[in-house]
């Protein structure tokens, strides 16, 4: 089990101002995207486990010297994943803060964001299986 530490950020400070500068607000919305993706890493088990199979996929292909191409199809398919995972995450929320009880249609909308889920999973695990199974 791979456990994540992390540290709490209070970025509540960064507000975005039409005011400033077009960096300042490039620099802010970086330090929005780093507090969203600790917080995915925080609360959601689902990118937990899409993080740990990461590290151990990046090890490996340590391991195995896989050449610079598997290197960007393999970090190509984690961040696809990653990102798949963190969009039906994002997706259930919504869906449960506009209707917390139960309702058919949010069912549907909830079960093909995590199909989109699915798809991605299945593709990484045929890529890793075309990377590694030649290498045993």
């Amino acid at each position: 089990m791979v456990f994540i530490f992390y540290y709490t950020f209070d970025l509540s400070y960064l507000k975005m101002s039409k005011k400033e500068p077009f960096i300042i607000n490039r620099i802010k919305s970086i330090g929005f995207a780093f507090k969203g993706a600790l917080l995915l890493l925080k609360n959601e088990a689902s990118i937990q486990v899409q993080a740990s199979i990461s590290i151990l996929v990046t090890f490996a292909g340590f391991y195995f010297e896989i050449s610079a191409m598997e290197w960007m199809i393999q970090l190509l398919v984690i961040a696809i994943v990653m990102s798949a995972e963190a969009l039906n995450s994002a997706i259930e929320e919504i869906a449960d803060f506009i209707h917390p009880e139960y309702h058919n249609r949010i069912g549907y909308i909830k079960d093909v964001a995590a199909g989109a889920v699915f798809f991605a999973g299945i593709v990484a695990i045929i890529i890793a299986g075309i990377i590694y199974i030649p290498k045993f």
